[in-house]
């Protein structure tokens, strides 16, 4: 099994989202040691331009134009973070919720691999259809306030509901859920919901290796 570990958090030991994830990579090698982590730190990392000659090339291959040779180079970081991302059987996606949605780092990660002819292609139809298929995805998140189903807050979650489109678009629809909510509320509600995240991700690591050690 090959897991990418998607970090969008800023506070490295400090990060309380960052704490579930890596509960949830412990014991899921506990359980599959044959599991292979490979970790992008989108704080740490020099993420390619996607604009100036990428956005040329990007606009090239919508409608079924090569790359211009001048521009091969600078696409070649592009399809370098693409083939990382197609590599992994797993993805998990360590994001805490900023504004209602997520760090502008992830966004910028997405805008730069969703590209067309390597996650989605346009079929007869002019209709986009994702390339990217039997991928699992799992997002572990922490919010300041309560958007979970039937919440006052739910209705500005646009965290998950973007993540779910997006990546569906490109064919990942396996995608489950972390929420550590709320998390800035009293110490006692903190911690019980820190706990609470940290005892489903460890739950769900175990499903995984489950399901991998059967296939």
């Amino acid at each position: 099994m090959k897991l990418l570990h998607v970090v969008a958090s800023p506070r490295g030991s400090r990060s309380r989202t960052l704490t579930i994830s890596n509960a949830f990579l412990q014991q899921l090698q506990s359980k599959h040691p044959g599991t292979q982590v490979q970790t992008r730190d989108l704080f740490a990392a020099d993420l390619p331009p996607v604009d100036g000659q990428n956005m040329d090339s990007k606009y090239r291959l919508m409608v079924g134009r090569p790359i211009d040779p001048g521009h091969a180079d600078s696409w070649a970081h592009i399809e370098a973070l693409i083939a990382e991302f197609l590599e992994a059987d797993v993805y998990l996606v360590t994001a805490p919720m900023w504004n209602f949605s997520i760090p502008y780092v992830l966004k910028y990660y997405i805008d730069a691999i969703v590209q067309p002819r390597y996650l989605f292609a346009y079929n007869e139809h002019g209709v986009p259809v994702g390339l990217v298929h039997g991928k699992k995805m799992v997002l572990v998140t922490t919010r300041g306030g309560d958007y979970s189903l039937g919440s006052p807050m739910n209705a500005y979650d646009a965290q998950e509901s973007y993540l779910r489109q997006i990546f569906g678009f490109v064919g990942i629809t396996d995608l489950e859920c972390i929420h550590a909510q709320p998390m800035d509320l009293a110490a006692d509600t903190r911690a019980s919901a820190l706990q609470d995240a940290t005892l489903a991700a460890c739950r769900l690591a175990d499903e995984l290796a489950d399901a991998y050690t059967v296939a």
